[in-house]
């Protein structure tokens, strides 16, 4: 990745658009893949309890957000 808003962030955040954490995955960032990945799963998974299901799409905003800002460390 260049530089926040290249062409790898906007590819990151549509991977994470469909996959919560796959961008992350793209980026290299193990970690955040991870986190993003299960609490928006676990979030979804009980919808039924409705307020994980909110947190999970807030989860999942944030999710895409993050990827589609990432500026690497210099």
């Amino acid at each position: 990745m260049a530089k926040q808003g290249s062409t790898g962030n906007v590819i990151a955040a549509l991977c994470n658009i469909f996959i919560p954490g796959l961008g992350h995955l793209v980026q290299g960032r193990l970690l955040a893949a991870f986190f993003f990945f299960i609490s928006t799963a676990v979030g979804y998974a009980m919808y039924f309890l409705i307020f994980p299901a909110i947190i999970a799409v807030i989860i999942h905003l944030i999710s895409i957000i993050s990827a589609a800002r990432y500026k690497p460390p210099q």
